[in-house]
């Protein structure tokens, strides 16, 4: 497809999305180069709980799950409107019962070693600044800095897998920017030492916050606590654009004044048990940058606004997105032509949109449905006292159904994403 090049492969990123897609590649035979502008270990902003959707992701990549530092969780637990709910993962055959929590710190770390293992070239300390083009505007490479302030450095492949995060400055380079009519949500997380709640074996979402103890004031937005298993826990809150309080929100006041009506034996209305500061991220969601495949560029994670809309769930499909995006690519670089090449890559958006548009156009309604306080609050007073209503909107918003078969609420889910037209 190029007469030379660098890699099969380069993929821009090694975040989970990007080493998934190089661990894949690589275990398919690809030679595969991977860019990444920091070095490892390195701070991520994120909530830090995966669920079993991820979970799976992950063994597919053969990751040591029981290893020291993971900590597992059996479900969800459901704190608003007075009711206090928990929730079991569901027992399926596509999934886990189980999720797990690790830090970012040292989890993109762990995925980009298990890269590296299965053959692929990880170059930390490598900012890509932009496309290199041929003469019909089909991006033949990246060009990229190193830390040493050294002249730029040009790097070829056939193909390019962008998986450059939030920021997406490959794709921007090639005028891909974010729709504004997609889903976007903020959120801010912090680090305190518990030892109440640090174990804790249930992923815990807070629908309704309130300013101070015993307040009933109602702040924006949503929360969580996830329990690290180290002596921390990992709390935040997150808010959608679809609030009218978004961008209007001082979102690291907002946790503090939550954290400030929680239990003192917690420990996180305490500053003096921060461990590290507020830090906050955009969560793009639901295809808000497209397309997904343009010459010889295809957009993972992130990237690609592969946020899930109704949890706010990313890694599992930045992960998923990047192993679809691997088979594709070793389908393309299998092709004896040029031609045959592309057509195989102008598949890997049909695909997405078979996979995830139907869903995400759901979760994008009920986005706007939340943004309405009346119908947050009625959906929370009534929907949290009925157990089976909620765990029928636990598998919607956590995706976790099996595709073919399982129970009524999989065929009711399954049925709603296969006649919802995708985004």
């Amino acid at each position: 497809m190029v007469p030379e090049r660098d890699a099969d492969v380069i993929v821009v990123g090694a975040g989970p999305g990007g080493s998934t897609a190089a661990y894949h590649l690589a275990r398919h035979g690809a030679r595969v180069l991977v860019l990444e502008k920091s070095q490892f270990p390195r701070e991520k902003v994120c909530g830090d709980g995966l669920t079993p959707r991820a979970v799976a992701a992950l063994v597919r990549m053969g990751v040591d799950i029981d290893a020291p530092g993971w900590l597992r969780n059996h479900g969800l637990r459901i704190i608003g409107g007075g009711v206090r709910l928990e929730l079991a993962w569901p027992e399926l055959s596509s999934f886990p019962g189980f999720g797990l929590t690790r830090t970012r710190h040292d989890f993109d770390h762990i995925l980009a070693q298990r890269a590296v293992a299965a053959g692929a070239d990880l170059r930390t300390g490598h900012q890509v600044s932009g496309p290199v083009q041929d003469g019909a505007g089909r991006v033949v490479g990246v060009s990229a800095t190193t830390e040493d302030g050294g002249p730029a450095r040009r790097f070829h492949a056939p193909v390019t897998i962008a998986a450059d995060g939030v920021s997406g400055r490959l794709p921007l380079a090639l005028g891909l920017t974010k729709r504004d009519d997609r889903p976007i949500g903020v959120a801010v997380r912090r680090y305190y030492r518990s030892p109440v709640r640090h174990a804790d074996d249930y992923l815990e979402s807070w629908l309704e916050l309130r300013s101070g103890k015993g307040s009933d004031r109602l702040l924006p937005g949503y929360g969580w606590i996830f329990g690290m298993g180290d002596g921390r826990v990992n709390v935040g809150l997150g808010a959608l654009n679809s609030s009218v309080a978004f961008g209007k929100t001082n979102y690291r006041k907002l946790l503090t004044d939550w954290l400030g009506g929680t239990p003192p034996d917690w420990g996180l209305s305490d500053e003096a048990n921060a461990d590290g500061p507020i830090k906050g991220a955009a969560l793009p969601m639901g295809f808000n940058r497209v397309p997904h495949y343009t010459r010889g560029v295809m957009l993972v994670g992130d990237t690609g606004g592969m946020v899930n809309p109704f949890n706010g769930e990313g890694i599992a499909y930045a992960m998923e997105s990047g192993e679809l995006a691997a088979e594709v690519a070793a389908q393309a670089l299998a092709r004896p032509t040029a031609a045959g090449a592309e057509r195989a890559l102008q598949h890997y958006p049909q695909l997405l949109r078979m996979r995830y548009g139907g869903y995400f156009r759901l979760g994008a309604l009920f986005v706007k449905l939340i943004g309405y306080p009346s119908v947050m609050r009625f959906g929370t007073r009534h929907g949290l006292p009925h157990p089976a209503l909620m765990r029928f909107s636990l598998k919607l918003m956590a995706n976790l159904t099996d595709p073919r078969g399982g129970d009524a609420t999989d065929r009711v889910i399954n049925g709603l994403a296969r006649v919802t037209p995708a985004v």
